[in-house]
């Protein structure tokens, strides 16, 4: 599985535009057959700064994403209300999805 963290600080005027404005992107990067998941989260810390955390079923999968029309589309948005270039992490993990953490357990109450 190819895991992919991306941090995007994005310009201030442009915080409250940034998921609407990449609507389209997360829904179809959602529906292509390789992608495993594609979450957006953001900073406690930093408000402008948006976390993704993505996933492709493999090299395949994700070569894929990045060579289609709403990769491309969502670059050149992106381009435009970055304040920064982003931080990546991609890295190829074992598995094919979340696991299940061991140390916590929901206790009954």
């Amino acid at each position: 599985m190819i895991f992919i963290a991306v941090k995007f600080t994005v310009l201030v005027a442009e915080r409250d535009n940034w998921l609407p404005a990449l609507e389209d992107f997360t829904v179809a990067t959602r529906s292509e057959p390789g992608n495993v998941f594609f979450e957006w989260s953001f900073s406690v810390e930093n408000p402008n700064q948006f976390v993704l955390l993505e996933a492709f079923a493999d090299a395949d999968a994700g070569a894929a994403h990045v060579k289609s029309d709403h990769f491309a589309a969502a670059i050149e948005t992106m381009s435009e209300m970055v304040a920064e270039v982003p931080e990546i992490v991609n890295v190829e993990v074992p598995g094919d999805g979340w696991s299940r953490m061991a140390e916590v357990t929901p206790r009954n109450r």
